[in-house]
């Protein structure tokens, strides 16, 4: 005779707990940012089987099964095996990483995990990448929905990164039959992130680029996670936008944040930021300004019509940014330290910054001539 149903049989001995249900789901970048903060909240759903999380390291998650790799080994396809979805957060998006490098990791882990999930016979992947790669122009609308078409360049920091990866998430299911691919793009992250935009409000003035139009919509990485969850358990897939509700225009942002701005010429402005980034004395490409001179605030109507919604407001998310960054000094991308932010001043550290552009410049004219 078959022995009973698991269900059969839990009920008849009320002591024994019933046999999980659920998905179980891999989570790679597991161990920090958003990854260890996904982790948690999956490992303590109660509509998730397993978490297995991956990553070089282990994280603090107790709740999870850890494996120790880096996601480009082909090895990660054995550790996938039983996974039902996979949420690949092991992206380096780092101001201060090697741009080259930087690609390397990132595009070439992307290529593994997917094809890797669908050796292992994973059904969905999970990816996020930035609504940043909507692109951040004057003509854009307000705000985008999801179909927008994917106008942005490679010209600011991991933007180019951001626009293979959703490249290989269109390619994925073609190139593996059977393998669903949602990609998550959030609004500006904020929570314990370091991103060109998030250090724009460590500055002493708000620079503001004559005749732009910015247009501000955080998303607070709880609310990310909360997105990713409902991505996870099916609830929604395709390209899904995250963030919060509506926007913030540029005088609301100064008035809030309590920091005046100050604006400079299109020409100056964009010109300084491409010979101080090219001069190596800013991280940040010239690039990064256009996310604070256009709109590319997103709908997030996906997420909004299968019942999800942001528990954040844009104002909760900029008063905790400005809360993270105190105490911060950053001019043009670059940080510098107290004593230096101190005695250079708001425009005298711009000035300074211009200065040292400059001097570096006619010191190379010299050599040439010489």
């Amino acid at each position: 005779m078959s022995s009973p149903d698991p269900q059969v049989r839990a009920a008849r001995n009320p002591s024994t707990p019933p046999a999980p249900r659920g998905p179980v789901v891999a989570v790679t970048g597991a161990a920090t940012g958003v990854g260890a903060l996904l982790t948690e909240r999956l490992a303590a759903c109660e509509e998730i089987k397993q978490v297995l999380a991956i990553d070089e390291r282990r994280g603090e998650c107790a709740g999870a099964a850890w494996h120790i790799l880096d996601v480009r080994d082909p090895a990660i396809a054995d550790k996938l095996r039983g996974a039902d979805v996979v949420v690949h957060l092991a992206l380096d998006l780092d101001l201060e990483t090697d741009p080259a490098a930087r690609t390397a990791y990132n595009v070439r882990g992307t290529q593994t995990v997917l094809t890797a999930a669908a050796a292992a016979g994973v059904h969905r992947v999970v990816l996020c990448t930035s609504a940043m790669v909507y692109g951040a122009l004057p003509d854009n609308e307000l705000p985008l929905s999801e179909d927008a078409e994917l106008r942005a360049t490679a010209e600011a920091t991991g933007v180019g990164d951001l626009l293979e990866i959703e490249r290989l998430a269109r390619r994925a299911p073609r190139a593996h039959p059977g393998l669903n691919v949602t990609v998550v793009r959030p609004a500006v992250l904020v929570g314990g992130t370091d991103t060109a935009l998030t250090r724009y409000f460590e500055s002493p003035r708000l620079l503001v680029v004559a005749g732009s139009r910015p247009a501000w919509q955080f998303c607070h990485v709880e609310d990310l996670c909360s997105a990713l969850e409902y991505a996870v358990l099916e609830k929604v897939d395709g390209e899904l936008a995250v963030g919060c509700d509506g926007w913030l225009e540029q005088e609301e942002v100064e008035e809030l944040s309590g920091i005046r701005r100050m604006e400079l010429p299109s020409a100056v402005a964009l010109g300084a930021a491409a010979r101080l980034h090219r001069i190596g004395l800013t991280p940040s490409p010239a690039g990064d300004l256009a996310y604070t001179m256009y709109p590319w605030v997103i709908s997030g109507s996906r997420l909004h019509d299968a019942g999800w919604r942001p528990r954040w407001t844009n104002e909760e998310v900029l008063a905790e940014l400005l809360e993270e960054v105190s105490g911060r000094h950053t001019v043009a991308g670059r940080r510098l330290g107290r004593k230096d932010a101190t005695a250079a001043g708001a425009a005298g550290a711009t000035v300074a910054l211009l200065g040292a552009a400059a001097v570096v410049r006619r010191a190379r004219k010299a050599r040439r001539r010489a």
